[in-house]
C-alpha cells in the first residue's frame, strides 16, 4: 500500500507498511497513479494510454523498471506484516493511571466533555486513601513493569491539592520495596497556580500539561469563570513562570480550537510569542448541533489552516526561531514501536481511569458510562473480558483502519471519540481521521523540507 500527495511543491510517496516516505519526480508521481497491487511486471497499457501524450514513451518505461526495482526491494509496495498478528492482540500489564483527583471545576468550559468536571455524577474530591489504593491497584496490576506513569487529572485537580501531594508522597514512600518508578504528570487549567505549587510540582511532575487556547479573546470565550469572566489573564503569569522554571523536565501547552477560531495558527504562534516552546492544539471534538462544533463543512478550512501553520513553522525555522508543535511530531527513522503502531494509547488494556469513588474505567473519556465501568479498587473486581476487548481493538480489527494509508500512525484513532461519535469503539469517527490524516501529511512534508535545508546547507 502506498500514499501519494503533493504539498509545498513536493511530489510525496509513503510507503504505508514500511514507513518509508520518498520525493519523486513528476513522472514518476504521475505513473504511480496508475499502479495497484499486485504491482505488474510490465508497465500497465492505460498508463502508457494516459502518460504517453505528456512524456516519452522510454522515459516511462524507464521509470517503471526503477519503480520496480523498488518494489522487489520490498521498500515500495511492502508487505503488512502486522496483519498476521491481528488475532494474537492480548491483555498487558497496566502502565499508567488517569486519577480523577477532582469531579469539580473552577472553569466553565463551554466544550467540555466532562459537564464542568463533574462527569454527570456530582461534585466530588477523591480521598487521599482513594488515591493510595489507586496506586496499589496499580502496582498489583502492572506485572513486571517498572516505570509507571501517573496522571493527575479532573476536573482541576489543583482543588484537592493536599490529596495530590499525599498520593505522591506514598508512591515514592513504596518505589523500592515494589521495585517500581513513578512518573507524574499533571493537567491543569491554572487558576489556582502559586510559587508554591510552582516549585512542587516542577520537583514532582515528570510533564505538565497546561491547558490554554491561545489569544485572549479565543481563550475567555471558551474557557470563562463561573461568573463569565474571562481566565486569561490570571493564568498566563503563572503559566509563563511554570514553563520557564522548568528546566529539563517536559511541559506542554494545551489549547483547543473551534468553530469560532479556524485560523488557529494564530494561536498557536500567539503562545509561542508568550514564550512556549512546546504546543499543542487540538480540535474540539463535540456535537454537529453544537454552535462551536467543527463539521464537515468546516475541513476546507481546517485543512488549509493546517498548511499555512505547517509553512509558519518552517518559515520561523529558517530564520532562527523553534518550537515544537505536537500534531506535528513524527519520525521517519524509527517509527513509533510495533505495539505503539497497532493500538495507541493503550486505553482500556495498559491505561485505565480512576474516579473519585475508586471506579475504574477504560480513559477519562469515559468515565460515567455504566456499561464501560470495569470494576472498584476497594471491592477487587477488574473486568478482564472487558480488558480483552481493549486489547483487540487495533488497526487490524478496526475495519475502517485496515486499509488506510494512516493506520500505523493514528493507531485506529481514539477509542473514546469512536465510541460517542461512531457508535463503537471498532468503528472510526471519520471527521477525526480526516484531520489526522492532513497533520501527518503536514509533518512528513515539513521532514522532507527539512531534510532538503540540511543537505543544502552542508
Amino acid at each position: 500500500m502506498i500514499h501519494t500527495y503533493q504539498m509545498n511543491g513536493y511530489n510525496i510517496v509513503m510507503d504505508v507498511n514500511s514507513g518509508g516516505v520518498h520525493v519523486v519526480d513528476t513522472l514518476t508521481y504521475d505513473l504511480l497513479q496508475y499502479i495497484a497491487e499486485p504491482v505488474p511486471e510490465t508497465c500497465p497499457p492505460e498508463a502508457l494510454a494516459a502518460l504517453s501524450e505528456r512524456y516519452a514513451e522510454a522515459d516511462i518505461l524507464e521509470c517503471y523498471g526503477e519503480i520496480l526495482e523498488l518494489v522487489h526491494a520490498k521498500v515500495l509496495f511492502s508487505e503488512d506484516t502486522f496483519a498476521k498478528y491481528a488475532d494474537f492482540a492480548v491483555p498487558s500489564p497496566i502502565k499508567a493511571l488517569c486519577l480523577h483527583v477532582s469531579h469539580d471545576c473552577n472553569l466553565r468550559c463551554a466544550y467540555c466533555f466532562a459537564s464542568t468536571g463533574e462527569y454527570g455524577g456530582g461534585r466530588k474530591l477523591m480521598t487521599a486513601e482513594t488515591g493510595k489504593k489507586a496506586i496499589d491497584f496499580l502496582v498489583v496490576n502492572s506485572g513486571d513493569r517498572v516505570n509507571l506513569e501517573v496522571d493527575f487529572f479532573g476536573g482541576e485537580p489543583l482543588m484537592n491539592w493536599d490529596a495530590c501531594k499525599e498520593i505522591v508522597a506514598y508512591a515514592r514512600s513504596i518505589e523500592k520495596s515494589v521495585n517500581k518508578k513513578f512518573r507524574f504528570t499533571m493537567t491543569t487549567n491554572g487558576m489556582l497556580l502559586d510559587d508554591e505549587k510552582i516549585d512542587y510540582l516542577n520537583k514532582e511532575m515528570s510533564n505538565i500539561v497546561l491547558s490554554v487556547d491561545g489569544r485572549p479573546e479565543v481563550h475567555d470565550n471558551m474557557r470563562p469563570c463561573p461568573n463569565g469572566s474571562g481566565s486569561y489573564d490570571r493564568i498566563m503569569p503563572a503559566f509563563r513562570k511554570l514553563a520557564a522554571l522548568r528546566g529539563d523536565k517536559d511541559y506542554y501547552v494545551r489549547g483547543t480550537f473551534t468553530k469560532h477560531n479556524l485560523d488557529f495558527s494564530e494561536d498557536v504562534f500567539h503562545l509561542y510569542r508568550e514564550g512556549f516552546d512546546q504546543i499543542s492544539m487540538e480540535p474540539v471534538v463535540a456535537p454537529a448541533d453544537q454552535p462551536y462544533a467543527l463539521t464537515e463543512e468546516d475541513l476546507p478550512a481546517v485543512f488549509a489552516e493546517y498548511e499555512k501553520l505547517a509553512d509558519r513553522i518552517l518559515e520561523n525555522e529558517k530564520n532562527g526561531g523553534w518550537f515544537n508543535f505536537f500534531h506535528f511530531m513524527i519520525d521517519l527513522d524509527h517509527g513509533p514501536c510495533a505495539i505503539k503502531r497497532l493500538r495507541g494509547c493503550g486505553c482500556g488494556n495498559e491505561y485505565v481511569a480512576i474516579t473519585p469513588d475508586g471506579d475504574i474505567y477504560p480513559c477519562h473519556q469515559f468515565v460515567g458510562q455504566e456499561n464501560y465501568r470495569m470494576g472498584n479498587v476497594f471491592d477487587g473486581t477488574f473486568n478482564q473480558e472487558l480488558k480483552a476487548k481493549f486489547a483487540k481493538a487495533h488497526v487490524g480489527t478496526k475495519p475502517a483502519c485496515r486499509n488506510c494509508w494512516a493506520k500505523f500512525y493514528c493507531s485506529g484513532g481514539c477509542n473514546a471519540n469512536n465510541y460517542f461519535y461512531a457508535g463503537d469503539i471498532l468503528n472510526a469517527y471519520d471527521l477525526s481521521c480526516q484531520m489526522q490524516k492532513k497533520r501527518l501529511e503536514c509533518a512528513i512534508m515539513m521532514q522532507v523540507a527539512r531534510y532538503e535545508r540540511k543537505q543544502s546547507a552542508e
